[in-house]
């Protein structure tokens, strides 16, 4: 199919993201919705499969949609920039046509791995100037040029250009790096009205929340973040080394002074008992590595606990992965046979293994919407994270 005919499908339905609060529990402030893009619409709280460089590791779009029913998945600015590149991107028709996938695509401005970098990088207000970790050339990321790289990735909700503070930062740093952030989110924006999205569906921007470990800087800034009126906003700078009882403690400050009727996403948490606190806590959309990176790892994530799958006591365990979740591969495939695939080296592991955690990580969430529509969101949470913590 030709891109163009592909764009015009798309164009008579383009329209801004929108959210609808359909649940809020009343013991906790854990609440469900519906999030509407122009490629459909997703389930709150969700969480958001990462597939950095236009891929789930170890996992095809089929199975994403089929095993996983993965409604939203993330890609990153600053390695698809690197490559494919944007001249493939552009050619394809954006990343939804590039990997086929038809469902709504968040992608990540790029700070955090800017961030990463903290070696090979050099910030200042025009924006950072780094190293490619490919070839060590050297590039400049700008909040225009983000808002340009996003527009020609394509995707449905795209990510403001921020400074990722790292852990610990002292109050002066913090504040500095949060004021830029500011005036970065401004540029940004700026340059979104002065551009038309690229592939005929809409594209929605969410700013971040950054101001370290200090409550007072966080407030400022879901202050500043808020009076943007944008169609979500983002919690960042979390999940970075700080205690876990601080993340919990600045993501409710953070829920108490955002705005009630825009979807809320906290950045790259975490485990699934993380999760659940965070729900509760107000949060609606989540995004981590976890899943993929431990199950490559023999780390499975189960209904009744967490799996080491390399220890010697799966050997001769011939039950399914978890008859716990409806996927089809946590259901086909042994414990002891995926032991043997992970002992062996076997690719085919790894992909077994990331597909049981995602899947584990989707229906948890699918759990969650029922445990707040039927209104006992608390207690089955508590008893929940009890459960999820086991070691077996």
């Amino acid at each position: 199919m030709a891109v163009s005919v592909y764009l015009a499908g798309f164009r008579k339905y383009m329209s801004e993201l929108s959210f609808k609060l359909l649940k809020t529990d009343t013991v906790s402030k854990a609440r469900t919705g519906i999030i509407k893009t122009d490629h459909g619409e997703i389930a709150t709280p969700v969480f958001m499969p990462v597939g950095t460089v236009g891929s789930v590791k170890a996992v095809m779009q089929q199975q994403l949609k089929e095993d996983i029913n993965a409604s939203i998945i993330l890609g990153n600015t600053y390695h698809l920039y690197l490559r494919p590149g944007l001249d493939v991107l552009e050619s394809a028709g954006g990343l939804h046509r590039f990997m086929n996938w038809d469902r709504p695509i968040l992608t990540d401005s790029g700070g955090y791995q800017v961030f990463s970098l903290a070696a090979n990088r050099k910030i200042k207000e025009e924006g950072v100037v780094f190293q490619s970790h490919i070839d060590g050339s050297r590039h400049l990321f700008s909040p225009e040029l983000v808002m340009d790289i996003q527009r020609s990735i394509g995707a449905d909700i795209i990510m403001a250009f921020d400074e990722c503070p790292p852990y610990p930062s002292d109050h002066r740093y913090a504040k500095r790096s949060m004021e830029l952030t500011h005036r970065w989110l401004d540029r940004c924006f700026d340059r979104l009205r002065n551009t038309d999205p690229k592939y005929g569906y809409t594209q929605n921007l969410f700013p971040i929340i950054q101001g370290g470990t200090h409550q007072d800087l966080r407030i400022e800034s879901c202050s500043f973040i808020s009076s943007k009126n944008a169609t979500g906003n983002a919690i960042g700078g979390l999940s970075v080394g700080e205690p876990e009882e601080m993340m919990y403690e600045l993501t409710a400050l953070c829920c108490d002074h955002l705005p009630q009727q825009r979807p809320r996403y906290l950045m790259g948490v975490g485990t699934p008992w993380n999760i659940l606190e965070c729900i509760s806590l107000g949060v609606d959309m989540f995004d981590c590595v976890m899943p993929t990176r431990n199950g490559r790892n023999a780390m499975l994530f189960t209904t009744k606990g967490v799996i080491n799958i390399d220890n010697k006591k799966w050997e001769k365990d011939f039950s399914p992965i978890d008859e716990g979740l409806k996927c089809e591969v946590s259901n086909y495939y042994s414990k002891g046979y995926l032991r043997h695939l992970m002992k062996s080296k076997e690719i085919t592991g790894l992909a077994i293994a990331s597909i049981h955690n995602l899947a584990f990580y989707i229906w948890l969430m699918e759990e969650a919407r029922k445990a707040i529509h039927e209104n006992h969101f608390h207690n089955w949470k508590t008893n929940m994270v009890e459960v999820l913590k086991q070691r077996l």
